[in-house]
């Protein structure tokens, strides 16, 4: 039961921070060129959103595991 608790306590913190920001950012390398002493790198940045209903989901999700956990 203890594990439980813990997941749904991550799976509402989750679902809260997808809500707050909206989503996260990361930054992939694509390109190197290494041409005698010159070193050229070409970073992207990439930006995954989080949907709405996702976050409102995981927080559901949570709050019906924490409840099954108390009537068990």
């Amino acid at each position: 039961m203890e594990i439980q608790k813990i997941l749904a306590i991550l799976l509402i913190i989750a679902g809260a921070l997808g809500l707050a920001y909206g989503g996260f950012s990361y930054t992939k390398d694509t390109h190197t060129a290494d041409v005698g002493a010159l070193h050229m790198s070409l970073d992207e940045h990439q930006h995954v959103n989080i949907p709405v209903s996702l976050g409102v989901g995981l927080i559901i999700v949570g709050g019906v595991l924490l409840l099954v956990g108390r009537k068990g």
